[in-house]
């Protein structure tokens, strides 16, 4: 039977900062755990926080992702030295991991690492996923890892993110750091079943861009021109704009079905652009086919929080009493209140965590801000963009 623990700080010195985690979430059995998941902010090079917590954790298993900031149990924090883990006490959970993933490849790799997984560990029925950002097909690693465990088995986590530049994002398993990989854990202990949403709580406006000439999740041409020139022409930004330029305004909303719309709480899914190449291409998150009309979309504040009261809702229902033993959370730094030129998330994350916590007291959560969520949409496993995505998993 898996137990979970958790803790977040802020702390330049790895070192400091891996032993005030373990102290926090294990107390005086700070080496006895037998998994750590991390998420570090991208000032903390993921090789030096991992010799220092496989110093303080000779057998426990590592994974480990980059991100732009953290969740936790003490709240959110967006600096470069950010440190979150989530501990694991149990052997019902397994790891894979395949590195040269791309987007043409995303398929072929997420099969090799469904398979790999499987192999590992029977009984497996929800997976935590941290994937390299900025321009893979995701879809096509749902759709992969599906081909393997079918459509029951829950995908939640991230993509992981940097500072918002684009550049680089970086996963690691053990003492493994990569730029190009995917890594999942799998839990298999049966006694745990997950529930997992996600929301935005944007708007689309205007008239669509049309996706006239693409391939896979490359989009090469919108409304007959250039991809990147008409999007940030309509972005009434100038060529030279980057992913800091386009980020916090540049979300593009693709139609969701009747029935997935009343699912969601709105009529669109949100997708995020990471990169742009030198011929003019966008790389998409998923796969995209020519025909799309994409909407250009705006923050609507009162939605963002009257939406994630009403999923919130829905998890409460389905809780049906029972708090969580554990909480995972992938976000987007565009989410919060706007003021003082900064989106502030801290009202939200508290808004959030306080249906799961007992006594005022959160039960262990692992959050991060990276470049997609992974959650479940209308009861499939989906990807989104600028959401809070929520797993929650409890004792069944």
């Amino acid at each position: 039977m898996l137990e979970f623990f958790s803790a977040s700080t802020r702390m330049a010195n790895p070192q400091r900062a891996i032993m005030e985690c373990l102290e926090v979430a294990l107390g005086e059995r700070g080496d006895d755990c037998d998994l750590l998941i991390i998420n570090a902010a991208i000032g903390h090079p993921l090789g030096d926080l991992i010799a220092r917590t496989r110093a303080q954790c000779p057998r426990a298993r590592i994974v480990a992702g980059s991100c732009a900031g953290v969740i936790g149990r003490e709240g959110v924090s967006e600096s470069m030295k950010d440190v979150a883990l989530m501990a694991i006490r149990g052997k019902d959970f397994a790891i894979a991991q395949v590195d040269g993933l791309f987007g043409e490849n995303a398929r072929a790799k997420s099969v090799e690492l469904a398979t790999a997984l499987k192999q590992a560990q029977p009984g497996i029925n929800m997976v935590y996923l941290i994937v390299t950002g900025i321009d893979i097909a995701n879809d096509l690693v749902i759709a992969g890892f599906e081909s393997v465990f079918g459509p029951e088995v829950t995908l939640f986590g991230a993509t992981s993110g940097d500072n918002n530049r684009g550049l680089a994002t970086f996963q690691a398993v053990d003492d493994r750091v990569f730029e190009r990989a995917a890594i999942a854990v799998g839990f298999c202990d049966q006694t745990l079943e997950v529930d997992s949403h996600a929301t935005h709580g944007f708007v689309a406006v205007d008239e669509p861009l049309v996706v006239t000439r693409s391939r896979g999740h490359r989009i090469l041409e919108l409304n007959g021109r250039p991809a990147a020139t008409e999007y940030l022409a309509r972005l009434a930004l100038p060529p030279t704009a980057t992913l800091a330029d386009t980020g916090p305004i540049g979300a593009l909303a693709e139609r969701l079905s009747p029935v997935q719309a009343m699912a969601y709480g709105n009529d669109h899914i949100l997708r995020a652009v990471f990169r742009r190449d030198a011929d003019g291409s966008l790389h998409y998150p998923v796969s995209c086919s020519e025909g799309t009309p994409l909407w250009l979309t705006i923050r609507d504040e009162e939605r963002i929080f009257s939406d994630l009261d009403r999923m919130l809702a829905v998890m409460a229902d389905n809780a049906r009493g029972r708090k969580p033993v554990a909480v995972f959370q992938a976000d987007c730094g565009a989410r919060g209140r706007r003021l003082f030129n900064r989106v502030l998330k801290e009202e939200l994350i508290q808004r959030l965590q306080h249906p799961f916590s007992t006594d005022g007291q959160p039960p262990p959560w692992l959050g991060m801000y990276g470049f997609g969520e992974y959650a479940r949409l209308g009861g499939a496993n989906t990807f989104h963009n600028y959401t809070t995505a929520l797993a929650a998993i409890y004792r069944n």
